[in-house]
């Protein structure tokens, strides 16, 4: 239930509690999950933790049993009560009326709170020793144990051996089968999250040399003062929201080849005036420095510039270990910070592989610490993806292995970022959005550009369409033309996005959803979220930014990587030779910077953000998207979100999840990527509402950081029983609204509707307690919002100016004398009760009025009659 007087005083003092840890932590003494003693003989097998290419085609013998094998992480899970514990916490964690609201924990606490037992530690690790392994350390988490040792002991202790195999012309080395564990220690481990070598790819795509916009004329590049004039962010930095004060840490698993090159792209792009920013390279609890990686080294750099572009008065760290034979660096690096000192408010993570390949040990051992970072906190942002739908095909002409995601950004404790290409080239506007020479720091963007999903494939409709092709699939399809020789276009690279689908499980067809395969279940924020599907699982990206490589309509990133010698280029002279590339890997720093926005302004950390994005984009879309609000048609100053609606990420295919495909070798037909064989159900397109091509869609950074925090507010005025339906001269000054006639909010109001339904009981009458159909008009219409299917219906009111006004509700009984109801006035984003009255005996008609500022929903609910009604909004 809300609490009509909590909203004031909680939220006000969580401002200032935000950063405090609680000093009182219930650590109650756990249950044991071992209880008996341990046996090697009886053993149960970790099933899910074999890459799909290690098998007999690519086995090349097995290494030596010396092999080093350092930094292995053993990943443990806690009792069923305690984890269900922590996942209200984690509720908890995000809900204003609660005691534990913002009350982030210290890892010490949340190992105390919500980690394994003492003697299931204990029994872990005398097992390892006894095998041999040098146990390194049990991270402050208690559900994670980082130990070394060889080839050889993994080999008598997991009963799995370790071999060499060569994969597409790279040698490689991998288990070959999945590990087993003493039976007696089981229900405490979930296994080990890497015994191979094969590193989680870089969600980066360097510009082709070779691209379908030579047919389109001029490109743009894009620099950082276009994303500030593209996505709002000029008026935040002119009121001095620039990240000031605020740490981004963006995981890597190499350095950087230069400093200089952070330095240079600022200087060139205007940046340097904002004195506070700054770059620093850390290797967290002293792991190993990876010095630098090549080719990682470009992630590094386009990482650091990128964050620093949209939060420029920020600190930008980078933070690095050096990859083990079998561990990810940015896994241990990530590690690190969660469980040593202060963690970080903003994490980037800009890598990932796809959850039927990364394994059920690494999937969880990714969720495990997100989770723990959100109730420390910190907010991760992951790049969703460079693959569409198929993400177990990363790098492929076309999918073989079906719909999926990426493990590292499918978890609910993580925003997944996903990636948009801008639509002026395909609508042939290029000139309204670009000016014709740039300034003094390169930016030429006028505007917000209209929003498609990132697709680099022929398999877009756009794309098809716009080469006179009416499908892309089948012999006569884009995907099987001409053009697919001499262009980059037949290729597995666009935004990504779908359902979590083998987060846990494991695949009967190997790197394919398949078997006892799962997805993460759907958490509560996103349920019910226009568009979102009622699917039971959690589906990804959250929110897009343009991530376009430049391949298709003309649009990509510049950065500054001076790495000639791995394909860097020099910073000197022209940023049009400078280094260019597109991926979701630039949109995710990207995001982290505009959090680091509304962290600043807030004073506040926010740990996992997306409840708070979901209650804005639900206040925004209503219950049937917001038309106002479309990317692609001239969205109001007031949008939140830009929903994009034209386009697609679908992706070029043969076999699974493939619709129009035949044949094989040089007689193959390529299909496109479909949830269905047999039919043609593209995965996935764009769409009113959430979509799994963009999620929400993309931002206005700055109503998205003013509109952020529960600055709402409604005071009542009172009733006014004289005027009747003769609003003109009285309300509405700014803009109406009047069921099933007027609709004319003002630029700064966003109003659209939750569960109601129109009703005309006189369409036109000379009634005065009917409304006057426009201002000053003598003819008059009797007509209503009701809730129909429910007890209530929802306003959603979002006044994006800052300022307060006058909201009068027209209220009129008139078929009946006996209607009662009550509006509530509600805070958007913590749902906070603003205001409550009650009405009846309104059959004359009557305006409710309120002083309202901010986001509000206000909620209109039958208590008697009919049903609830309200004929029109005013707002002055």
């Amino acid at each position: 239930m809300f609490r009509h007087s909590f909203h004031s005083t909680i939220l006000l003092a969580a401002l200032f509690i935000s950063h405090a840890y609680p000093q009182n932590i219930d650590s109650a003494p756990k249950r044991a999950l071992i209880t008996q003693a341990v046996d090697n003989q009886k053993r149960v097998t970790l099933f899910g933790n074999t890459r799909a290419a290690a098998n007999s085609a690519n086995d090349r013998g097995r290494v030596s049993d010396s092999l080093p094998l350092e930094h292995m992480l053993l990943q443990l899970q806690r009792p069923p009560e305690l984890e269900q514990a922590l996942e209200q916490y984690m509720n908890d964690l995000q809900d204003p009326s609660s005691p534990s609201y913002h009350q982030w924990l210290t890892a010490a606490q949340f190992g105390e709170k919500f980690g394994l037992a003492q003697s299931d530690l204990d029994a872990i690790t005398n097992w390892l020793e006894s095998e041999g392994f040098l146990v390194n350390r049990i991270y402050l988490n208690k559900m994670t144990v980082d130990f070394s040792g060889t080839a050889g002991q993994v080999a008598r202790a997991f009963r799995t051996e370790i071999h060499n195999l060569e994969v597409n012309g790279e040698r490689h080395i991998a288990n070959m089968g999945d590990p087993q564990i003493p039976a007696a220690l089981a229900p405490a481990i979930v296994g080990i999250a890497s015994l191979h070598d094969f590193r989680p790819h870089a969600m980066k795509k360097d510009r082709p040399k070779f691209t379908v916009n030579s047919y389109f004329g001029s490109t743009e590049a894009v620099v950082p003062g276009d994303l500030a004039a593209i996505y709002n962010l000029n008026p935040l930095f002119a009121k001095g929201i620039t990240g000031k004060g605020q740490t981004i840490v963006v995981i890597e698993d190499t350095n950087v080849y230069s400093t200089s090159d952070w330095t240079t792209f600022r200087s060139t792009f205007g940046l340097s005036g904002y004195a506070s920013g700054s770059f620093t390279q850390v290797h967290p609890d002293n792991c190993s420095n990876p010095g630098v990686v090549a080719g990682n080294d470009a992630e590094a750099i386009l990482d650091a510039e990128w964050a620093s572009a949209a939060a420029p008065n920020a600190a930008i760290e980078l933070a690095s270990c050096s990859d083990t034979t079998t561990t990810f660096g940015g896994l241990i690096a990530l590690q690190n910070l969660l469980n040593t000192g202060t963690p970080p408010s903003l994490v980037s993570i800009s890598y990932g592989e796809c959850e039927a390949q990364n394994g059920a040990a690494a999937n969880a051992t990714y969720f495990s610490a997100y989770q723990q970072a959100a109730a420390e906190g910190v907010s991760v942002f992951v790049a969703a993806g460079d693959e569409g739908a198929a993400s177990c095909d990363a790098g492929n002409s076309y999918a073989t292995n079906g719909v999926s995601v990426s493990a590292f950004a499918s978890t609910p404790y993580n925003v997944a970022v996903g990636g948009t290409d801008f639509g002026d080239t395909y609508a042939g506007t290029n000139s309204t959005y670009w000016n014709s020479t740039n300034t003094s720091t390169f930016e030429s963007a006028k505007s917000y550009i209209p929003e498609v999903p990132w697709n680099d494939s022929c398999a877009g409709t756009l794309l098809a369409s716009y080469f006179g092709y009416s499908q892309s699939w089948g012999p006569s399809g884009f995907c099987n033309s001409y053009y697919t020789y001499f262009t980059n276009i037949l290729s597995v690279a666009g935004g990504s996005g779908g359902p979590s689908a083998c987060a846990t499980g494991s695949p009967s067809v190997s790197g394919v959803v398949s078997g006892s395969c799962k997805g993460y279940a759907k958490p509560s924020w996103q349920a019910g979220l226009f568009g979102n599907p009622n699917d039971g699982v959690r589906d990804i990206p959250d929110v897009s930014l343009f991530a376009s490589d430049g391949s298709d309509w003309g649009h990509y990133y510049i950065f500054c990587w001076s790495d000639t010698a791995n394909g860097g280029s020099s910073c000197s002279g022209d940023p049009s030779t400078w280094a260019a590339a597109g991926g979701t890997s630039f949109a995710s720093p990207i995001m982290a910077g505009i959090q680091a926005l509304i962290n600043q302004n807030t004073g506040s950390r926010w740990g996992n953000p997306n409840p708070n994005y979901y209650k804005l984009a639900a206040a925004e879309f209503g219950s049937a998207g917001n038309s106002s609000c479309l990317s692609s048609g001239a969205p109001k100053s007031s949008c939140v979100f830009y929903d994009i609606t034209q386009g697609d990420m679908d992706m070029p295919c043969a076999s699974i999840n493939c619709y129009g495909s035949s044949g094989s070798g040089s007689s193959l037909v390529i299909g496109v990527l479909s949830t269905s064989s047999s039919s043609l159900l593209p995965a996935y397109g764009a769409a009113n509402g959430w979509d799994f091509a963009t999620g929400i869609g993309s931002v206005n950074a700055y109503n998205l950081v003013t509109n952020w925090t529960s600055a709402s507010s409604a005071q009542y005025v009172g009733v006014d029983t004289a005027t009747q339906g003769t609003w003109t001269g009285k309300y509405g000054s700014n803009g109406e609204l009047i069921a099933n006639d007027l609709s004319n909010p003002p630029a700064f109001a966003a109003v659209s509707f939750t569960a109601d339904s129109l009703y005309t009981w006189a369409a036109s009458t000379t009634d005065v307690r009917a409304l006057q159909k426009s201002s000053g008009a003598s003819t008059r219409t009797a007509t209503c919002y009701y809730s129909h299917a429910s007890s209530s219906f929802n306003i959603n009111l979002n006044l994006a100016d800052g300022n307060t006004h006058r909201i009068a509700l027209y209220l009129v009984d008139w078929d009946s004398t006996v209607r009662t109801q009550t509006i509530s006035i509600l805070d958007a984003h913590s749902q906070a009760v603003l205001s409550t009255e009650t009405y009846s005996g309104f059959h004359n008609g009557e305006y409710a009025v309120w002083n309202i500022k901010g986001n509000v929903v206000i909620q209109v609910t039958h208590t008697g009659g009919a049903n609830a009604v309200v004929s029109g909004i005013f707002i002055d």
